[in-house]
């Protein structure tokens, strides 16, 4: 399993901003898709969640309303819309994979790739 997420950067507070969560080494056939974030100075807090088959989806109360996640097919990548953005959505966000049920635990997903830092300025 070979995870990455990409499209972090600096917006302006209000604006948006897309990820990308990819896997080189295989399909994402089979599992579940989170998204967590680590803000600067905190512990790293879920922020949502897909399966990959039935597209059952899990959002954190903070984000519900501005993010949305979604699953290409075509492109075997999952996408984190995030609008709105705020200042305190700024952390280093990361996907990570788990087999089978929709969690929000992090502990629940065995595989995690390399972290993506998104900036918001105010």
């Amino acid at each position: 399993v070979q995870l990455q997420a990409s499209g972090g950067g600096l917006v302006q507070a209000g604006g948006p901003l897309r990820l990308s969560c990819a896997d080189s080494g295989r399909t994402f056939s089979g599992y579940t898709i989170g998204w967590f974030r680590q803000p600067p100075g905190k512990e790293r807090e879920f922020v949502a969640a897909i399966t990959w088959s039935v597209g059952s989806l899990l959002l954190a109360d903070s984000v519900k309303g501005r993010f949305t996640i979604s699953r290409d097919y075509a492109k075997n990548m999952v996408w984190l819309q995030m609008n709105s953005l705020k200042p305190e959505d700024t952390a280093v966000y990361y996907c990570a994979t788990r087999v089978g049920t929709i969690y929000k635990l992090e502990r629940m997903f065995p595989n995690w790739g390399q972290g993506t830092l998104v900036t918001v300025s105010s």
